[in-house]
């Protein structure tokens, strides 16, 4: 798929990107809701049953099993067999399983998801670590998107695409496979937990932290919990203490995909309770550090069903990601976007901090997020219920681009843009006046109604590539001129020089 920009501001561009229901994960499955209240013993029943089976008949199932899935999964035997592993404890004492009764069994206790049965929305885009066989002058680029399946559930998924310096773009295509990698504990950092909220005994957080030192291990973190356990009668709210300490670790861990699986095949799936109900909205940054040490960071939002939470993703070759509370008054509501390098030795964030407006937030330590500073912006119509952000702000010359979504009459989401002083950006510069992308006729009708949206555009020379979900249904492309998107906020440029060469400045692998 490939597609250019036109003359004008904005360029719409034919290519979209829709659901995908073929695209399937394996997930472990308990017939009857066994985890919320069995009473009969359905799961033993099956595994019962499954021994009872003749080797034949177990040979002729497993067969079918191949045959029927085999290449809807990158390593189906493996993963059934971690199933079955699962289910080990319901094996009576010196039960030995064959090789087919233990897949048969591991198939038993699986069913697929479909990860983007509902929907995909709501990208971002950054450039790639590795720009190898890249056209001279292109940039590859990786998209994050979020995949909506059954139950409303959201993961994160990756495309990749190429952009070249004429502004013609491409989206690459994807292997057959879905992988969702391994979970792994972390080293957990002690000042993740030295605010676990106003209704817990702060005496006893200290008693627990101080004997544990700066970073530890979930077991050690057990260990001392238990100790904590044991002063019930000399500490108040103890059990509400523990549970706090667990949820907050339970927000801590990573995540590694085989190097053989291709980046667009790779989806960060919930894997913690207070993102069980999905991993939304993820706005992806290359942050350059002060020593030039770049790494991919993520804001999204976790949700739980009810609750939200902001996490923060990282990760250096999206192979290996982990992922970790982002705290403060800053970050208590949903949006938080990290700014691509540091402002005079300072971290900065684009925050919502209040459900309705945006400011800025600036702080030493990039999972804790202090009050923010609202933003002095004119009002409009367009996004007089609320406003947000669309991303990480984009580095010009002129200032830091920020697009900014706006929410208006009839629920209309639409996407406008702001210009923030370079080395203030607390300092408002320049202003759309109107939408620079609203939904259009065909656009308005799907999973949530009247909405384009943004979670992270691209520049490379003088175009900047915005891609941008669709009534949270599909994914579209709009391409802008630097040039004329300032001069739609009524900033000249300088348009010899079309920006920097490669977006943050990209050095392609020898």
């Amino acid at each position: 798929m490939t597609t250019r920009p036109g003359s004008g501001p904005v360029a719409r561009s034919p290519v979209s990107l829709r659901p995908d229901p073929t695209r399937v994960i394996g997930q472990l499955f308990l017939p009857g809701h066994a985890l919320a209240g069995e009473r009969g013993g359905r799961a033993s029943r099956l595994v019962a049953h499954v021994l009872e089976l003749s080797e034949t008949d177990v040979t002729v199932a497993v067969d079918d099993l191949v045959m029927r899935f085999g290449e809807r999964h990158r390593g189906l035997a493996g993963m059934i067999e971690q199933h079955a592993q699962r289910l080990a404890n319901r094996l009576a004492p010196g039960v030995e399983l064959s090789a087919g009764q233990r897949l048969l069994l591991g198939a038993t206790f699986t069913h697929e998801y479909a990860i983007e049965a509902a929907s995909v929305c709501n990208p971002s885009a950054v450039a790639a670590a590795d720009q190898r066989d890249v056209a001279p002058g292109a940039l590859r680029f990786v998209m994050s998107v979020r995949q909506i399946g059954e139950g409303h559930r959201s993961s994160i998924g990756f495309r990749t695409g190429v952009l070249g310096h004429d502004g013609r773009f491409s989206i690459d295509p994807r292997t057959p496979f879905t992988t969702t990698g391994t979970v792994e504990d972390v080293t957990l950092d002690a000042h993740l937990f030295s605010e676990l909220g106003p209704d817990v005994d702060a005496d006893a957080v200290r008693w627990v932290l101080d004997h544990l030192g700066p970073s530890f291990t979930s077991r050690r973190l057990h260990e001392r919990l238990h100790e904590l356990e044991t002063q019930g009668d000399t500490r108040r709210d103890v059990a509400q203490t523990v549970s706090r300490f667990i949820e907050r670790e339970s927000r801590c861990y990573a995540t590694h995909f085989p190097a053989s699986s291709g980046v667009d095949e790779r989806v960060l799936v919930p894997s913690s309770v207070a993102e069980s109900m999905g991993l939304e909205d993820a706005r992806f940054v290359r942050f350059v550090d002060d020593d030039a040490t770049v790494t991919y960071y993520a804001t999204y939002t976790a949700y739980d069903g009810s609750a939200i939470a902001q996490q923060l993703l990282a990760t250096a070759d999206f192979l290996s990601f982990t992922s970790s509370p982002v705290l403060g008054a800053a970050a208590a509501n949903k949006g938080l976007a990290l700014f691509p390098r540091r402002i005079g030795g300072d971290l900065y964030a684009l925050t919502r901090h209040d459900g309705a407006t945006n400011g800025i937030s600036k702080s030493a330590d990039i999972r804790h997020w202090p009050a923010s500073v609202p933003l002095d912006v004119a009002d409009a119509m367009w996004s007089s219920v609320q406003v947000g952000n669309c991303g990480s702000p984009i580095e010009l010359d002129e200032g830091w681009l920020v697009l900014t979504h706006g929410v208006g009459p009839m629920r209309t989401y639409s996407i406008g843009g702001l210009l923030l002083d370079l080395e203030d950006p607390t300092v408002v510069i320049a202003q759309t006046k109107e939408p620079l992308l609203a939904p259009r006729p065909d656009e308005q009708d799907g999973y949530v109604p009247n909405v384009v949206y943004s979670c992270g555009a691209l520049r490379h020379g003088g175009t900047i590539l915005v891609p941008y979900g669709i009534a949270d249904t599909r994914i579209g492309f709009a391409t802008f001129s630097t040039a004329g998107l300032l001069a739609a906020m009524g900033v000249g440029h300088d348009t010899s020089d079309h920006g920097r060469p490669l977006d943050q400045e990209v050095t392609p692998h020898a």
